[in-house]
């Protein structure tokens, strides 16, 4: 269900494709991996531009978006 309201929200606005390394790839350019409050960077570490789009949080810091913000694309 994350992966699908993120896709939703993002593809309107952006081209959305993907990522062999996180769950998508945004613009050819960004790479988002999708989770929980508790998803931690490991997958997407090596990757530079790359971001963690996470439920069950309130506000964002350093690389970790709330995955609501998306919604307001």
């Amino acid at each position: 269900m994350r992966e699908t309201f993120f896709y939703n929200h993002v593809l309107p606005h952006h081209q959305v494709t993907y990522s062999g390394s996180g769950d998508f790839m945004i613009d050819h350019k960004y790479v988002f991996e999708i989770g929980g409050k508790n998803k931690t960077a490991k997958q997407i570490k090596e990757v530079s531009d790359s971001w963690l789009a996470l439920d069950n949080i309130e506000i964002g810091i350093d690389k970790r978006i709330p995955l609501w913000l998306f919604g307001l694309i």
